[in-house]
């Protein structure tokens, strides 16, 4: 009866073991997939700004267009002279 005790004891030692191993693995990795997910995150964050100064570059050259392209049949009749009548 004591060996068999002695070996269910055993086993069930052996298999904390592996549970407290199998655990550790997967805290570690989880610990290195949130690292890569927050590095991954600020790299987003960056392209992100990158892209929108970029956008907002072009937006203020459209504009700038718009207003010349605008004005420009005005500043056309001014440079031959028209007369309105």
């Amino acid at each position: 009866m004591q060996k068999q005790t002695n070996r269910k004891s055993s086993h069930l030692e052996e298999a904390i073991a592996l549970l407290i191993q199998t655990q550790a693995a997967f805290v570690q990795q989880l610990a290195e997939s949130n690292r890569q997910l927050a590095e991954s995150s600020r790299e987003n964050d960056k392209r992100f700004t990158d892209i929108h100064k970029k956008f907002a570059h072009i937006e203020a050259m459209l504009m700038r267009h718009e207003r010349i392209l605008t004005d420009l049949p005005e500043v056309i009749r001014q440079k031959i002279g028209f007369q309105p009548s």
